[in-house]
Formats: C-alpha cells, structure tokens, sequence
C-alpha cells in the first residue's frame, strides 16, 4: 500500500475496535463500580460507567501496532509506552482519586519519554530552553483535554476535530508519521464518540483524557511546514487546539481570581458558561464543536497561504481569541453578581 494511504486501515481499526470495545468497558466499568457519580459540579443526574477511556487506548495502540512502519519504531514506541503509562495513572486515579502531585509526575514522566525520543520543541534551537518547553506542552494538553471532558461528547468530539484536522495537515505536508498518529486517535474517538454522545452511556474518565490529551500534544510537535516560515506556523497547532487551550487558560484564571486551588475542579469551564446562558447541553456541544472547526480551518488556511495573508488572518483571529476569553471572563462576573445579589 502506497505510505501516503496508510492512514486509512489504521483509521478504520482504531475506529471499530474502540466502536467494539466500549461496551465491553462499560460492563466492566459497573461491575467494579468505577462510576462518576452525580454531584454539584457534575452535569449528569446518574451514575455512569467511567472506563471508556481503556477502548480508546486499546483501539489506538492496537491501531498503531498493526500498521507501523519499521523507520518509526523508536518514536512509536515511546508514544504507546507513554499512553500506557498515563492510562494506567488515569485509570488508578478514576478509581482511588489520586493526588495532583503524583498525576502530574506520571504525565512529566511520560512526557519525557517523548521528548528523549526526539519529539521534541524547537523553537529556540537551544535544548536548555527547548527540552522545557516540550515537557510543559506536553502536560497542559493532557490536562486541557481533561479539563474539558465535563460534558457528553466534549472531549471526544473535539479530540476527532482536533485529529481530523492534524490528519488532514499531516497528508498536505506529507508527514507519514503524524498522519499515522492523526488517524489512529481519529477512529478511537469517533468510534467511543457514538456511546458518549449526549446523552451519554459511559464516560472516557481520565484514561480517555490522559490519552487524548497526550497524543494531540505531541501532533502538534511533530507537525512541521516546508514552506512556511515558524513565525507563521506556530499558530497553526494553536488554532487547531484553541478550544482546549482558551478553556485551561480561562479556568486557571478564573481560579486565580477568585483565590480557589487550580486543580480543584469546578464548574468554571466555557461549556458550564454557555449553559448558564440557558443553552441545552446539544446546544452548547453544537457551538463549541462548530468554534474548534472554524479555528481549524483557519489553522488549514494558514498552512497554505502567503506569508502576509497568514499573519494577517492569524493575528485577526488571535485577537478574536482573545476577546472570545475577555467575554466568557464578563459572562462568569455577571452571574457571580447576580447570584450574590439574590442571596
């Protein structure tokens, strides 16, 4: 098979494997009781079955391990080692409630692993600066994607339009690698993405997010361009993951705002905005499904378009980021107003 088409087969494998495997994660989810259960700060009303996350794991590595090329096998294999690593924390953590420090070590340990396999920041050229970066990448994105899997389908619907698109960059750049990455994470959401869909029958739980979050942070790595200069191309990982990114940064300042711990969760996040506008949550998905879209097209314009252009509408749509954020900061002080003036 032409290298350039071997995403498909990975893709379909990761898709129905995680399309089968879901429900067997479920069963097994109920008979040992790992449960999200309902509380102030959660959306859902019942107890729901929290191990998806292993079918998406599975469904990856099994993906990857079925299709990958021998010139690849020391990233690869660092990649699967570092998923593992992070499922297997995600799903002692869904159990037991880990602590912050230990979470965290475990994804700066994974995430190390990455980076001593070359994938790797360079942004500054220099490893004292660089080898940093990487890992601090690296970890918000694990923890951004968890962050924002607090609604059916939030997270496994943007982590397929997040994929998709590093899928869709990757074959016009002609990365096989990242292509390959791109469409194994690709067919393990959107085949867990049919059982989460609102309303939801199991929830991914930090093993899906872990993995999720990781394998996107790396894409946006190893995602390089030819012929555009970096001064450009560093915003097209950041469009690309703008839901993810403007939510952490939103709920870290919001947190830092009100003098509340930062890995304490609460319902400060933009999904848990837009419903106390009055949305329904299918409303709510469908905007901020249609948001990490339209930033992923200007991410693919950007890729392809003349240096001024692409500074242009990058700068333009930077801004609109920034006063997307701006809006959703008036949004949670109007209704801290309102709720302390009814009480």
């Amino acid at each position: 098979m032409d290298a350039r088409l071997q995403f498909i087969p990975i893709m379909i494998v990761g898709f129905g494997a995680a399309l089968c495997l879901t429900p067997l994660t479920r069963q097994i989810a109920m008979r040992l009781g790992v449960t999200a259960k309902p509380s102030k700060r959660n959306i859902h009303k019942r107890h729901v079955p929290l191990m998806g996350g292993g079918a998406i794991y599975i469904a990856f590595v099994l993906s990857l391990l079925l299709f990958s090329p021998p010139d690849h096998l020391r990233e690869l294999g660092a990649i699967v080692a570092g998923t593992t690593l992070l499922a297997l924390i995600g799903y002692l953590d869904d159990r037991r409630h880990l602590s912050p420090r230990l979470r965290l070590s475990v994804m700066t340990l994974a995430a190390l692993l990455a980076t001593l396999a070359g994938v790797q920041i360079r942004l500054f050229n220099n490893p004292l600066i660089d080898i940093p970066l990487t890992l601090f990448w690296i970890v918000a994105l694990i923890n951004a994607v968890n962050w924002i899997d607090n609604m059916d389908g939030l997270a496994a619907g943007t982590a397929a339009i997040t994929a998709g698109f590093f899928l869709l960059l990757a074959l016009t750049q002609g990365q096989i690698l990242v292509s390959m990455l791109a469409a194994a994470i690709f067919g393990s959401a959107v085949g867990f993405l049919i059982y989460n869909f609102n309303p939801s029958s199991t929830f991914m739980g930090d093993m899906g997010a872990y993995t999720l979050g990781f394998v996107l942070a790396i894409l946006a790595i190893k995602l390089k361009f030819s012929a555009q200069p970096l001064n450009v191309t560093w915003m097209v990982p950041v469009f690309v993951l703008a839901l993810p990114i403007l939510d952490i940064n939103l709920a870290i300042f919001t947190r830092l705002l009100e003098r509340r711990p930062l890995m304490l969760a609460a319902t400060d996040h933009i999904s848990h905005r837009i419903l106390g506008l009055g949305a329904t949550q299918r409303q709510t998905l469908a905007l901020l499904y249609l948001f990490s879209f339209l930033f992923g097209l200007v991410a693919v314009f950007i890729s392809q378009a003349e240096v001024a252009q692409a500074r242009a509408v990058g700068g333009l749509f930077l801004f609109l980021l920034g006063g997307t954020f701006a809006l959703l900061v008036l949004i949670r002080w109007r209704e801290r107003n309102a709720h302390q003036t009814r009480a």
